[in-house]
């Protein structure tokens, strides 16, 4: 094989630093330690590349694979990673300090459904015209709230009124 230029990735072939690598074969026995002229020959021997597997290892690992293939299954396992990462999602909830009974239960099944799924909720509570001179009344509606979600949440930034709204950050509760 020939070789290739490779900014990202393990050294290959020549580009291995070390004047003395372990190599291990292409079926992965042991070969042992060997000049990096002569790994280089045995890979080039199978019609493979001299892979660095481990550099920080004394001597470095190599190994005797096929680069492209090695590239590719490195590409495999982090697509793969990537896909079990589950991405926390911050939900929206508005509700209003004159909140009938009703539509406080569905913003709350709403609440718990998002929780369940993992996602953190912001409980926004904006006040209109004169209902900010009566704030409690408000923070009496956001403390049922989050006394009705206390089986599926825990509270992350607890109520506090900024300007004219308040904010309650839920995320879920681990088991």
């Amino acid at each position: 094989m020939k070789d290739h230029k490779n900014n990202d990735g393990p050294a290959i072939n020549e580009e291995i630093k070390a004047a003395k690598v372990r190599l291990i074969g292409p079926d992965g026995e042991m070969i042992g330690v060997l000049d990096k002229k002569d790994a280089i020959q045995k890979a080039y021997e199978f019609g493979l590349d001299l892979v660095e597997i481990s550099p920080n290892a004394e001597p470095p690992v190599c190994k005797i694979l096929d680069n492209g293939k090695y590239k590719y299954e490195l590409q495999k396992k982090k697509n793969e990673a990537k896909k079990k990462q589950k991405i926390v999602e911050l939900k929206e909830l508005q509700v209003g300090p004159l909140i009938s009974i009703n539509d406080f239960e569905v913003k709350r099944r709403a609440a718990e459904k998002f929780l369940g799924e993992g996602n953190k909720v912001k409980v926004v509570m904006r006040f209109k015209g004169r209902q900010m001179s009566h704030p409690e009344i408000g923070m009496a509606v956001i403390d049922r709230f989050k006394n009705a979600l206390v089986d599926h949440a825990k509270i992350e930034t607890s109520p506090k009124l900024e300007g004219k709204q308040i904010l309650m950050i839920l995320g879920p509760k681990t088991s």
